[in-house]
């Protein structure tokens, strides 16, 4: 099976070839996104301005904060934002797909938009808000690697809460005891491993309800992290708890550029990974020998059983590594967001990282875009508070999981999972 070949399978599913029915679901959504810009962004201010602040705290270089008038900034925006959500209408009405950059595109104008109304009459720190977003999506981002890797597999890995929660807390044990973030980085892979191997031994060698067996795995990782906790870490937290943090690596020079020096150039060793991680799991999706054969017994592990692929062996492997990638995440909540273990740290972004797989149509790149838009959401409450916004503090906290929800009903008809995914392989001699 070719890569050519397998990629029109996954684009032409079983009876693609009949007239494909009008979906509105994505333009309508658009609609409703637009009509709320419209009354809440552009007619609820007055004659206010935003500043934008550019510089990056304590540089050597400072400008002077962007300056915009809230109201014109904003009815700009929505349009836009209307002339997106057009374009998709015609789109759907042609039974044409609505690219995924519309949405993409109609996504980052809704949260600049958002941006500059909650900011009208105050300074927005726009470096802050930006590492910030890029801190708490990180996570998320190796979440969401980790599913895809399962999943293009055929293996639904529901079990991404618990191998991000595993790796937080083993990094913070293990770093507390040897005073080494490194060992901490080693144990975080080893425990998503682990409980990897649980997912695997159950849903591919024996068959068992793969939904199941994550959501099992999640609750009993819940609470064992939680009992480790509280009868270990708690009793002692200076020798248990209180881990070898990251170090943060600046790159002289670029560091100091304006916003984009402390978002791309001074971070930890995560965050770099998380830079190179993405592209090559374009690369190696698409353009290897691995990715072939992932996605082939993913969409279709007769046919790659039938050329010589072994299918279940190639979803051990795949389910490994996915724990090895969530693992790596989670150790990001303790060595570096947090810097020390805290009872349901991870407060279900496992979750949040399949919904964005799921939202981001099981690619890499999409996945990520998605990650990066839940981590905005999750970074926003913060950011009305500084600016003084006068918002429901429950409402800022639902935010994220808001988004989440919207995200999955608004399309996840639209996101075709790979076709065995799910489903056990039962080989011949079985």
């Amino acid at each position: 099976m070719t890569n050519d070949q397998l990629t029109r399978a996954e684009a032409a599913p079983a009876g693609s070839e009949t007239l494909a029915p009008r979906k509105l679901k994505t333009p309508i959504l658009l609609a409703v996104f637009s009509l709320i810009a419209l009354l809440a962004f552009v007619f609820t201010v007055g004659d206010q301005s935003t500043q934008i602040d550019i510089s990056n705290r304590g540089g050597t270089i400072q400008l002077d904060p962007l300056v915009f008038p809230t109201m014109l900034t904003n009815a700009v925006l929505t349009v836009g934002m209307v002339v997106l959500t057009v374009f998709a209408f015609l789109r759907s009405l042609a039974r044409q797909p609505v690219p995924i950059w519309v949405t993409a595109v109609f996504a980052a104008l809704w949260a600049i938009a958002l941006i500059i109304w909650v900011g009208a009459g105050a300074n927005v720190p726009l470096t802050w808000l930006l590492t910030g977003t890029l801190a708490l999506s990180t996570p998320i981002v190796f979440g969401s690697m980790a599913g895809l890797v399962a999943e293009r597999s055929g293996v639904v890995n529901i079990a991404i809460e618990g191998q991000l929660l595993s790796g937080a807390f083993a990094s913070a044990l293990v770093a507390s005891l040897t005073n080494s973030w490194v060992a901490g980085l080693v144990a975080a892979i080893v425990a998503g491993v682990l409980i990897s191997a649980i997912l695997a031994l159950f849903s591919i060698t024996y068959w068992v309800e793969q939904v199941v067996v994550g959501v099992v795995i999640n609750m009993i990782v819940l609470g064992l992290t939680d009992f480790l906790y509280s009868g270990l870490m708690s009793s002692d937290p200076q020798r248990y708890n209180s881990p070898d943090r990251y170090p943060t690596w600046s790159i002289p020079g670029l560091s100091e550029i304006p916003v984009l020096g402390p978002l791309l150039f001074s971070n930890t060793i995560v965050v770099y990974a998380l830079f190179l991680l993405v592209p090559f799991m374009v690369f190696m999706l698409f353009n290897s020998k691995w990715g072939i054969r992932t996605r082939a017994v993913g969409e279709h592990p007769k046919a790659a059983d039938t050329v010589g692929i072994n299918v279940n062996a190639t979803r051990w492997r795949n389910v490994l590594l996915s724990g090895a990638i969530a693992g790596f995440g989670g150790s990001y909540y303790t060595l570096g967001l947090v810097g020390a273990f805290g009872s349901e740290v991870t407060s279900g972004q496992g979750y949040i990282a399949l919904a964005a797989l799921i939202f981001g149509r099981w690619h890499p790149v999409y996945a990520t875009l998605a990650a990066i838009l839940f981590g905005f959401a999750s970074n926003f409450r913060t950011l009305a508070s500084q600016v003084g916004a006068d918002l429901p503090t429950e409402l800022m906290a639902m935010v994220p999981y808001i988004v989440t929800v919207f995200a999955v009903v608004g399309f996840v008809g639209q996101s075709r999972a790979p076709a065995a995914s799910g489903t056990p392989y039962i080989t011949q001699g079985r």
